[in-house]
């Protein structure tokens, strides 16, 4: 039996009914005992293992609630238009024609992570930028939101897109003033050109994963969950693989519905929704909106200096036919709702049904959450519908808020505390790599993001929604777990999983400011060291 007392520590447990505690009995991997060090000593066996924590705060490991792994790991391959690589379109334009040079021509060049707020230039690329980096090769360059690609013109040759090609449903061909496409496609339009795009091979997939799975480990990651791809591949066998060599955190995965609502024979195995397993099923993901940097997300009114509320871009019959199918596999739906009308839309659909699925976990859960109104806040606090925020969207991309919404309303967008005040449950993610900072699923940033309310650069984002750094914490480990229904994960308390990380600061003490200097020392994973920072 291994067993083992972690003593000398400042435990913060997320437990409510138990939030702080000295030391904490381990065995087999299971928290048995989380106090004193007197009522620790008086439950553990004699002779059994000590591990001296050196005074140094202790929290439960991290449970990304919404992110994208696989392709924040095939990410990892490509041009990152971020800053501190990217600061200007100029630079980019350098960057692929440097890619351009290193693998020669035909061979696509792939970026991801712009976001026109943070270029020099103060907007978009274009075709035509593309182009001067690269134009007898097809280029592709994602946007920070992950809902809008701008590609060159070989890109849109290839994909037979020209200024006679209609907008698909859900999306838009932006074109200029003379009806060129300029290159940037928007929502649905962003997947006409993924028929001709390379696909990584399964073992190389397998490899990014992996790699990726270390970086999590390092940032006190214990569980994710994945929100689904931008194509039609099962992500689930790529997990089982790649726990095989070392992956190890747990995962929820989701299936993006729009890939599969068409296939007949698609069908998700029950043991696969076993939360159990390390790797397991957690529903169907739906897209209802886009992104407010990219303004496309579909607001209750229109977007600063112009008539245009956003994109609707789910129709009735892919709502409809999710929840048949969520309803026959007692399992649960998410939907990506950033814009008042895109939350009302899928909370007013919901708050119809009632409870569905077995679990813990909400029946529903609402992606992002930027402007809902009272009315969708009331409604979801009533049905138990979940909601899942991204305090970093502020802080990261305060630039294009300020730019699309102005500075009143902005101060107004993912009122956290307010929907703690109406009881809704709630929890914070990183939607990695839909992310705009350069390491996109860092925890800490995300966290100063909610205690401060402030931006990057200072901005202040809305001190009446700032949460303490108690509360955050219980937002990204307990209700993040409960919100997938990861099981006995987010709390140190008996009969939990022995996840936990020593940090090298106390993150309940220091400035506020500081907050996103604060660094894992270890991670624990089923009471065993997983990381160790040297």
């Amino acid at each position: 039996m291994d067993s083992c007392i972690y003593e000398n520590g400042k435990i913060f447990t997320a437990d409510k009914d138990n939030l702080y505690g000295e030391a904490m009995f381990v065995e087999d991997g299971l928290i048995r005992k989380v106090g004193t060090a007197e009522e620790v000593e008086e439950m553990a066996p004699a002779g059994c293992g000590r591990v001296d924590l050196g005074g140094r705060r202790v929290i439960p490991g991290f449970v990304d609630a919404h992110m994208h792994p696989v392709m924040l790991a095939d990410f990892s391959r490509q041009i990152s238009a971020l800053p501190p690589k990217i600061h200007s379109i100029e630079e980019l334009v350098e960057a692929v024609r440097e890619k351009r040079q290193e693998q020669g021509p035909d061979k696509w060049i792939q970026g991801w992570g712009y976001d026109e707020g943070k270029f020099a230039e103060r907007r978009s690329i274009t075709r035509w930028d593309l182009d001067r980096g690269c134009s007898d090769a097809p280029v592709s360059v994602i946007r920070t939101c992950g809902h809008i690609r701008c590609v060159n013109s070989r890109a849109l040759e290839l994909a037979g897109i020209d200024r006679n090609t209609p907008d698909p449903d859900g999306g838009e061909i932006e074109r200029d003033e003379n009806g060129e496409p300029t290159g940037v496609l928007k929502e649905n339009a962003r997947n006409l050109v993924l028929p001709f795009m390379p696909v990584p091979d399964r073992q190389e997939k397998v490899e990014n994963l992996t790699e990726l799975g270390r970086l999590l480990t390092s940032q006190g990651i214990v569980a994710v969950t994945d929100m689904g791809n931008l194509d039609s591949g099962d992500n689930y066998p790529l997990y089982q693989e790649a726990a095989k060599k070392g992956f190890l955190q747990e995962v929820g995965v989701y299936y993006m519905w729009d890939f599969f609502m068409d296939d007949p024979d698609f069908s998700i195995p029950r043991e696969r929704f076993d939360r159990r397993q390390q790797i397991f099923v957690c529903g169907l993901k739906l897209i209802g909106d886009g992104s407010v940097s990219g303004r496309t997300a579909w607001m209750a009114e229109p977007y600063l200096g112009t008539d245009s509320c956003g994109i609707s871009v789910c129709s009735d019959r892919q709502m409809e036919t999710a929840i048949r199918f969520c309803k026959e596999n007692r399992c649960q739906l998410s939907m990506h709702a950033m814009g008042g009308r895109a939350i009302e839309r899928v909370v007013d659909r919901a708050a119809k049904e009632e409870k569905w699925n077995d679990g813990p976990e909400p029946y529903v859960r609402v992606e992002h959450i930027t402007d809902p109104s009272a009315d969708s806040v009331w409604k979801a606090a009533r049905k138990g519908i979940g909601f899942v925020t991204q305090p970093i969207f502020l802080y990261a991309e305060i630039e294009s808020y300020l730019n699309n919404l102005g500075p009143a309303w902005m101060k107004r967008c993912y009122p956290v505390r307010d929907l703690l005040d109406s009881q809704v449950k709630l929890c914070f993610s990183t939607d990695a790599p839909a992310t705009s900072w350069a390491v996109p699923s860092d925890p800490f940033p995300n966290l100063k993001g909610a205690v401060t309310r402030r931006a990057w650069d200072g901005t202040d984002c809305g001190q009446e929604q700032a949460v303490d750094i108690e509360t955050a914490i219980i937002l990204y480990t307990k209700e993040a777990a409960r919100m997938a229904g990861f099981d006995r994960l987010g709390q140190l308390r008996e009969g939990y999983k022995a996840d936990f990380l020593l940090l090298d600061r106390d993150i309940l003490e220091i400035p506020a400011e500081e907050i996103d200097q604060v660094q894992v020392e270890q991670t624990y994973i089923g009471g065993q060291c997983a990381y160790q920072r040297s």
